[in-house]
């Protein structure tokens, strides 16, 4: 995403107080002071629970970690070949309506909304053969106007507006490994397209809701369009998650925004300019469309004719994704990060155990409204290493309509009000969460924060301990009894750095391979967690960041918290959705915007100015796209 809008969207103005308000004033003192040796000492305190007990093993890391790097390449490790797969344009497969790619960038927007979509994040690998033939489920977070047109923005018309929007959503496709290679198969009857303009059920308490109800759709229960897709997650019966993020920068409103508007942070700005021919993005003439964005949206890539949903008991929030696991006793467990500064992180628990397929249902189908009753949670970390989820219910505490939430529907739709009123504590861009089924351990990646500590912003606090934190952190958390508690215990697993910094809130503590700005987070099957990382393109390979090299993704082994390098991206390349297949001796992993200009939208004169990867033609330009990578002797990846 353009990094002005994930780092500056910070609009949470509540008073809260802080968990540095009641923590340990010494470590308060110790925080905001020199930091030297002590603050050494203590962050590797902080880290110390990232190493298991004495004679403790963990998944072997049976690589040597690479060189940073600052090629226009994807770079992996001696013995690995990484193969380009479905770049942005390549037609997804539906039977008869193939448009090829035009290296000019002149495909229409109806050609678009057949193709593979811009700007690829989170992705997931559903098997239909074993680990050798599957469907791929790929996020398309946004849109680089001044790479998707000839001629960019000038002038600015009704087409492009319908192209940009088509580039945006989700993309199925199939792929089949042959002879080493995977290839997409096409046509295909599961290839689909998902974008800002396919119809969208809702599902959950806001539905219908008057919040929800607009001029084209009186009912509130059927939404056009999914936009700034980012992480994503998969469930146990067999469907993905896809958590739309940065949706208030689609949106023009009046000179003087709503309270609503701005704690959603929606302002002003001429980024997408979609108002311009398509009203529903204008707030004064259709102030309820916002609210019908910023949610979970559930799609079944095994049936190309269900028509995906927006789960709204999840509730609504810039949302990085959403990652499911279960409960002993069979109910889901949904925990998303909120990606804003200062934004929460939450926990939804189903009502409703978990179904199996049965009685002529899918299991997609038995559980299709699955999500849409439980209870939704936001965490409050404690200063002691202690966490508590406050329940998100109308009529419990502060949540009721003499403070502006009339019923259960409000209170998902103002979510982040809701959990300004209960306290919920206030992080460093949450991004990715993973959950290592073997351990129990929560994980989440703050990617950074640059604002903390700043002037009238939040101050470092036990969670969040460094000011100006541009290098971010990973946290993690168990459960007290099952995933379905109320209270949990958590630390710090890693705080990202360069050792070699001069300042030591930007040094960190990494085991191995120095990194910065964690994102995507990911257990392979072998239990190796794997990190990627999103450094913007204003910082990458500057200041502190200079000897880091292009965006990577990093093994660690969980136990002894060991980090190694083992991907790197070509230039302004994030890099992003690891994926595996189920013998995981294949890793799927996204190369999202290469070529990132630093005013983040490309010079249409210049497209390949910074990168011209992957295709690499005089006359062509960058395209992001999902990467294959297998071991030459096809053993399991990172082994």
């Amino acid at each position: 995403m353009p990094k002005d809008f994930s780092t500056l969207e910070d609009s949470n103005r509540s008073s809260n107080p802080s968990i540095h308000e009641v923590s340990d004033p010494a470590r308060r003192t110790m925080l905001r002071g020199g930091m030297g040796l002590a603050a050494t000492a203590f962050f590797g305190a902080l880290a110390g629970c990232a190493s298991g007990p004495p004679g403790a093993t963990g998944p072997r890391l049976g690589f040597e970690g690479i060189a940073a790097s600052t090629a226009d390449a994807v770079v992996v490790p001696e013995g690995y070949t990484a193969q380009v797969l479905a770049p942005w344009g390549e037609p997804v497969g539906v039977a008869g309506a193939m448009p090829a790619w035009a290296p000019d960038a002149s495909n229409s927007a109806d050609e678009q909304a057949l193709q593979m979509g811009m700007h690829h994040d989170g992705l997931h690998f559903f098997a239909l053969d074993g680990s050798r033939r599957g469907l791929l489920v790929s996020n398309h977070e946004y849109a680089d106007d001044g790479l998707l047109h000839p001629g960019g923005m000038q002038p600015w018309t009704a087409e492009k507006v319908a192209k940009s929007q088509a580039a945006h959503g989700i993309s199925v496709i199939e792929i089949e490994l042959k002879e080493g290679r995977w290839q997409m198969l096409r046509p295909s009857r599961y290839a689909r397209r998902f974008t800002a303009s396919t119809p969208f059920a809702v599902g959950g308490p806001a539905a219908g809701h008057a919040l929800m109800k607009t001029a084209a759709d009186p009912g509130g229960r059927r939404v056009l369009g999914t936009l700034n897709n980012c992480a994503s997650g998969t469930t146990p019966w067999g469907t993905c998650l896809s958590g739309e993020e940065n949706w208030a920068n689609y949106f023009h409103p009046s000179d003087q925004p709503t309270a609503h508007e701005r704690r959603w942070g929606i302002r002003k700005n001429h980024w997408y300019r979609w108002h311009e021919h398509d009203p529903r993005f204008d707030t004064v003439r259709h102030p309820n469309e916002p609210n019908r964005f910023g949610w979970v949206v559930e799609v079944d890539p095994m049936d190309p004719g269900s028509t995906p949903v927006k789960r709204t008991a999840l509730g609504r929030a810039a949302h990085e994704g959403a990652t499911v696991a279960v409960t002993k006793d069979g109910h889901a467990v949904v925990y998303s990060g909120e990606d804003a500064a200062f934004e929460t992180i939450y926990k939804f628990v189903s009502r409703d155990r978990i179904r199996p397929a049965g009685g002529g249902l899918t299991a997609a189908q038995a559980n299709a409204e699955l999500l849409d009753h439980g209870t939704l949670f936001v965490a409050r970390f404690e200063a002691d290493g202690s966490g508590r989820w406050l329940p998100l219910v109308h009529g419990q505490g502060p949540l009721t309509a003499d403070r502006g939430f009339a019923d259960q529907g409000e209170v998902l739709i103002k979510a982040r009000q809701a959990s300004d009123a209960l306290g919920g504590t206030k992080m460093d861009r949450p991004e990715w969460i993973a959950v290592d089924t073997a351990s129990g351990w929560v994980y989440c990646a703050l990617t950074n924060n640059s604002d903390r500590g700043a002037e009238g912003k939040a101050t470092t606090d036990a969670t969040n301990p460094r000011a100006a934190n541009t290098m971010g952190h990973i946290i993690r958390w168990q459960e007290e009894g099952d995933l379905g508690g109320e209270r949990f215990r958590w630390n710090h697993f890693v705080l990202a750095g360069d050792a070699a910094n001069d300042r030591a809130e930007a040094r960190g503590n990494v085991k191995g391979d120095a990194f910065a700005c964690p994102d995507t987070l990911a257990f392979d099957p072998r239990g190796v967690l794997w990190i990627g990382t999103d450094v913007g393109s204003r910082s990458l390979n500057r200041g502190e960041m200079a000897r880091l090299g292009n965006n990577q993704l990093l093994a660690c082994d969980p136990t002894s918290g060991e980090v190694r390098r083992f991907l790197v991206g070509s230039v302004g390349a994030e890099i992003t959705g690891c994926s595996f297949t189920p013998d995981g001796t294949t890793m799927f992993v996204n190369v999202q915007h290469p070529g990132e200009s630093p005013g983040d939208r490309s010079d249409p004169a210049a497209p390949n100015r910074h990168s011209n990867w992957p295709d690499f033609r005089p006359d062509g330009r960058p395209r992001s796209a999902t990467v294959a990578v297998r071991r030459d002797d096809g053993g399991a990846i990172g082994a």
